[in-house]
């Protein structure tokens, strides 16, 4: 607190009136310093309430992008069952056919022995009419 000089009729008048003087430039320096930090203590909430705008659009973002994941995944393991569901399924097939050509080919390899063998039977019994014969022409040079 200032202390002033006593004059006749109360304090000295110039001391208070520079005293107030000065007070009041003081108090208008913190008034002009209060609006400017008003002005920016608006363009700050201004400010966070675009990175707020902005927060709330990257969630969004990122919920999209999270559910546009899970929907890929779910996708690709739908495909990737197919894929393995067509390739059993060939593999099936490809042994089914297998199993039914090694069995037409044991059939055939049947039938050729069983051929082979009428055959040499067939063979074995014209050798042995023709050794007859052989036999009987030598039988009848002979008498």
């Amino acid at each position: 607190m200032e202390k002033f000089s006593k004059e006749f009729q109360g304090y000295s008048k110039k001391e208070v009136d520079d005293f107030i003087e000065d007070t009041i430039k003081r108090v208008e320096l913190v008034l002009e310093k209060m609006k400017k930090q008003e002005v920016e203590i608006g363009l700050l909430k201004k400010e966070l309430e675009h990175y707020k705008e902005i927060e709330t659009s990257l969630n969004k973002v990122l919920e999209n992008v999270e559910s546009t994941s899970n929907n890929m995944k779910r996708m690709a393991q739908y495909e990737s069952n197919l894929i393995l569901q067509e390739a059993k399924g060939n593999a099936n097939r490809i042994v089914n056919e297998a199993l039914m050509r090694a069995e037409k080919i044991e059939n055939e390899k049947n039938r050729a022995e069983k051929n082979l063998k009428v055959f040499k039977n067939r063979l074995r019994t014209i050798v042995e009419q023709q050794l007859d014969v052989v036999e009987e022409i030598e039988q009848l040079e002979i008498e």
